[in-house]
């Protein structure tokens, strides 16, 4: 990568895309700061790695109610359609947020500046796989299960997802070749 390419793309994302992120998406830059400093401070001798490692099990639970919070409409079928479109959102909003924070917070832990223009198209990344696995709800429609094991199966594959994508940007960032290093 040439010089000018990477100071290309470590300029910062701009008041427009920082706001989207803020208000929209619920990302909260600080805070992930924050989050990192604590959990390098509680466990100073483990590796970015180990670290990264406890920052995607932590999601786990929260995963797992973020994808059982996608089938909620389905078990009570007087709400009507749009109630469960609402619900799908909100669970897709949840889980959206909780793999960006992932994301920079691994980030974060291998030394990338989590400002700079190289994470946009991570975050892009992250909000198409979280849509499209919030679309897990029809997965367990088309399995025919009642309703009630439905949410514990759609918690269960987007916590397996949630895990997939906490390995993905492990690998990413751990091998230290990308934009936007500090």
């Amino acid at each position: 990568m040439t010089e000018k390419q990477l100071v290309s793309e470590t300029k910062p994302w701009g008041l427009t895309i920082d706001e989207f992120f803020y208000f929209f998406m619920g990302l909260r830059k600080g805070e992930i700061r924050k989050q990192v400093r604590t959990l390098q401070e509680r466990y100073p001798d483990e590796s970015p790695h180990q670290l990264a490692r406890r920052c995607i099990t932590a999601q786990w639970p929260l995963s797992l109610l973020g994808g059982a919070l996608l089938h909620v409409p389905a078990l009570f079928p007087v709400l009507g359609p749009a109630t469960k479109a609402l619900g799908v959102a909100t669970g897709a909003s949840v889980m959206i947020r909780l793999n960006m924070t992932m994301l920079l917070q691994i980030a974060l832990l291998y030394g990338y500046d989590i400002d700079s223009r190289a994470r946009l198209k991570e975050m892009v990344a992250i909000i198409t796989a979280s849509g499209l696995n919030s679309s897990s709800s029809m997965f367990t429609h088309l399995l025919n299960l009642n309703r009630y094991y439905r949410a514990l199966m759609g918690g269960a594959t987007v916590m397996s997802a949630n895990q997939v994508i906490g390995e993905a940007a492990l690998l990413y960032y751990s091998h230290g070749r990308h934009a936007g290093r500090l």
